[in-house]
């Protein structure tokens, strides 16, 4: 894999503003996290409120077919930990 492809535990994270695609297309599922609301921290904005989302990586299946699990988390360290325990428990 390229040096500059962000991962985390393993697992490609992409982000295209406030959408966050946690997971590998080749498993059988990924992880969304989307940015709800931020605050801010000193000069930065940081993610508040996000929403976690267990998806079926079959995109031929409607969005609500696909969706397996959803949760609301306060930051992204929280929502990461939930979406990577999500994906070791559906990816066996």
């Amino acid at each position: 894999m390229s040096k500059d492809v962000l991962m985390y535990k393993d697992r490609r994270v992409v982000r295209q503003g406030d959408k966050i695609i946690y997971g590998n297309l080749t498993d059988s599922y990924i992880a969304e996290i989307d940015i709800v609301s931020k605050k801010k921290v000193g000069d930065t904005e940081v993610a508040d409120k996000v929403d976690v989302t267990l998806l079926l990586s079959d995109m031929t299946l409607s969005r609500r077919k696909r969706t397996e699990k959803t949760s609301k988390k306060n930051g992204l360290y929280s929502a990461f930990e939930l979406a990577s325990v999500w994906l070791t428990r559906y990816c066996k």
